[in-house]
């Protein structure tokens, strides 16, 4: 289907800035949950959300693990120098894979003040028992190289004791001992997130046992959330905006599970959502061409041919992935999903609710319609918590 322009208007509310969550509730499962079943809309608090799923679902979590991607360094005469990081370029460009590097390490960020910050100026942040350096290697670029003491340590090892969390720019806020646990799922894995999937902060071990109980089932994969999830929309045709790139890795066994035809595929959070999809056409890349790479575009959903079934797609990548004896495949996305968008995998959606005029509040409109105007106003209505440490939703068009 051909996507000409969508107005990014259409997709805006007004958001008073004290609806804004800026900390967690003390307890994660005791947030409100607004359920949307068929255009109808019911109350309920997280906790519940065992006896609101319909009973054959299986939800599909991303455990990303949000990294302390904000460095503070100073300069001798007190200046600080903020280095954001953002995806890694060098000893590998896979997250995973650089955050176990060792001595050295280069990435893409953000920096501010950079201006302040000389060419031959080595930074340089102490901790316990060791020292990080920083050193710009392209300065239009914003590429920075780390090394480190004790060189025997991982990157992941030495940013946990050298960064702080990097909450959203619209807390404005600086992160505070709290925000390490709680701007984290408590299933996350993998490394490398530079913003957490909040759907998931309203899990507990309790939430999950009671799901376990009733026999839903739980499958995880990975989607390294970027910095690009925040970038307001700023052209007034949203087709336009520049689309992130983000990493994504699956299991086999994940892929074998979405082709169970009893279940409801739930996604929880947007960036699951957005894995499940991506993986469909990547299925379907590899039905037009055997040695595609898992790599979908910004608009690759509107320009290749959506004719195939999700089980041809993924019995594709499954043998695929059979003949080659991989246990997970690892890709990158740009999928962008806008009004007009044909989900192919996901089913239901657990999410919070989103920054006006945002990719995540077109997606959300993209999957129940135009009835996301009447589920934010229920909400405003109904004193809901707002954005990352907010209340959240559970969204079930087709239930």
């Amino acid at each position: 289907m051909a996507m000409n322009e969508i107005n990014i208007k259409d997709y805006s509310y007004e958001l008073p800035s004290d609806r804004i969550a800026k900390h967690p509730l003390p307890e994660r499962d005791q947030s409100k949950l607004l359920v949307y079943k068929k255009g109808k809309i019911s109350h309920s608090i997280f906790n519940e959300i065992d006896t609101l799923l319909p009973s054959n679902s299986c939800l599909y979590f991303n455990n990303t693990r949000v990294i302390p991607a904000r460095l503070i360094f100073k300069k001798e005469s007190g200046t600080e120098i903020e280095i954001f990081i953002l995806h890694p370029l060098y000893p590998s460009a896979v997250v995973a894979d650089a955050m176990q590097a060792t001595q050295t390490s280069t990435w893409k960020c953000t920096i501010g003040n950079l201006k302040r910050w000389p060419d031959e100026l080595i930074l340089t942040l102490p901790f316990l028992n060791g020292k990080l350096s920083a050193q710009l290697l392209n300065r239009a670029d914003t590429i920075v190289i780390f090394s480190w003491t004790p060189t025997t340590l991982t990157f992941a090892e030495v940013i946990k004791e050298t960064g702080s969390t990097p909450l959203p720019p619209y807390l404005k806020r600086k992160a505070e001992k709290e925000d390490s646990t709680r701007y984290q799922t408590i299933y996350s894995k993998a490394d490398g997130a530079v913003a957490a999937p909040t759907a998931g902060l309203h899990f507990t071990d309790t939430v999950l046992n009671s799901l376990h109980h009733k026999g839903i089932r739980s499958q995880f994969l990975t989607l390294h959330v970027s910095a690009g999830t925040f970038l307001p929309v700023k052209v007034e045709n949203a087709v336009n905006h520049p689309m992130h790139a983000e990493q994504i890795m699956i299991k086999r066994e994940t892929v074998e599970s979405l082709l169970n035809e009893d279940q409801t595929i739930v996604a929880v959070g947007t960036t699951s959502m957005r894995t499940l999809e991506s993986l469909y056409w990547y299925g379907v890349k590899l039905l037009l061409d055997a040695s595609s790479n898992f790599i979908i575009g910004k608009m690759d959903a509107y320009t290749l041919p959506n004719s195939f079934t999700k089980r041809q797609s993924l019995e594709t990548i499954l043998t695929k992935m059979k003949n080659e004896k991989a246990m997970f495949i690892t890709g990158e996305t740009s999928i962008y999903i806008m009004p007009g968008y044909s989900f192919k995998i996901g089913e239901g959606l657990i999410t919070n609710f989103h920054q006006p005029s945002s990719t995540l509040m077109l997606l959300v409109a993209s999957f129940i319609g135009d009835d996301w105007r009447k589920v934010y106003q229920q909400a405003l209505e109904n004193g809901y918590r707002f954005l990352s440490y907010g209340d959240s939703s559970l969204l079930l068009p087709h239930d």
